[in-house]
């Protein structure tokens, strides 16, 4: 079965990379876009998943992989909303902010700029790649 790849974003002073860190995996919840929840539908079992700090930090911190498909979201009893199961995989050696996203030509069409206001989008394999390659390779 092909990969998935996509793109959360987190305020962190309510959920950052450091405290998903700590907790080893957790729900992601409380997404109340239409746009959102299909990409959040669309997740599948280890879909690789950037993790974004969105307001504050501007920038991608690091890698999570999906560990449980769709379900209801928890915070809500509106059946119209769902949430999903990610751990995380890796940190960056170095964030990649949101300028130098928008810098580099081969990121062009990413979501994270056409769409900045989605909460979870979808990424190209081309697109997770590189992100991934500009947050580990020696500065």
């Amino acid at each position: 079965m092909p990969m998935n790849y996509f793109l959360v974003k987190s305020e962190p002073y309510k959920y950052s990379w450091s405290e998903f860190l700590k907790d080893k995996w957790t729900y992601w919840d409380g997404v109340r876009s239409y746009g959102a929840r299909i990409h959040l539908k669309a997740m599948k079992l280890n879909d690789q998943v950037l993790f974004y700090h969105s307001n504050e930090g501007l920038e991608v911190v690091g890698c999570a992989r999906v560990i449980k498909e769709y379900y209801q979201d928890p915070t809500t009893d509106d059946d119209r909303w769902v949430a999903v199961d990610i751990e995380p995989i890796f940190s960056f050696k170095f964030p990649v902010s949101l300028k130098r996203i928008k810098e580099e030509p081969k990121l062009k069409n990413i979501t994270l700029v056409k769409q900045s206001r989605l909460s979870v989008m979808p990424l190209a394999k081309k697109e997770f790649e590189y992100v991934v390659l500009l947050g580990n390779e020696d500065a």
